[in-house]
């Protein structure tokens, strides 16, 4: 059984696939391509919704920011919750340098809980990080994933600036 389907950030405007996801029935999470503004995604999830599935989620995961790397733009995250769906903000894909590592992306994982807190206080749905027990060995995006070791401080502090940020 499945319970999300995520389209991934470089096939978010690809009709077929949408539609096709959409008629699972199953609720759709796609990832807002590097080249998308915040406010295009209403196109996305139109094709989604006009489907006839209204259970939609949006995730922010940075912005093409010059050559091999990514920035976060929190403005982003209002301004797609404005288009009526949940936003995730995808806090290790957003620290991605890709192809900074020549043949592989790199990535600054120190800035995953920074951004992860910045996301929260603004008010996001839901949060996607990836972790690993050897960031440094893992087969892929290792140089943006928490340790995971490190993930109960972090997701501690993320819990504890919700609760903060709700009253």
């Amino acid at each position: 059984m499945i319970d999300v389907l995520q389209i991934p950030a470089f096939l978010c405007r690809q009709t077929d696939l949408l539609l096709a996801a959409a008629a699972t029935g199953a609720a759709i999470n796609v990832k807002k391509g590097q080249f998308l503004a915040p406010w295009d995604m209403k196109h996305v999830a139109a094709k989604i919704t006009g489907a006839g599935n209204d259970r939609v989620l949006l995730t922010e995961r940075g912005t093409s920011f010059g050559y091999n790397t990514l920035v976060s733009d929190m403005r982003a995250l209002p301004q797609m919750a404005g288009l009526g769906h949940p936003v995730i903000f995808d806090a290790t894909h957003s620290v991605q340098q890709p192809g900074g590592l020549g043949g592989s992306s790199g990535g600054q994982r120190e800035f995953v809980p920074v951004l992860a807190r910045a996301a929260v206080a603004v008010g996001v749905s839901g949060l996607f990080m990836e972790s690993h027990e050897d960031p440094d060995n893992a087969p892929s995006d290792g140089p943006n994933m928490v340790p995971l070791d490190a993930m109960p401080v972090v997701l501690s502090q993320l819990q504890r600036l919700d609760e903060a940020r709700r009253g």
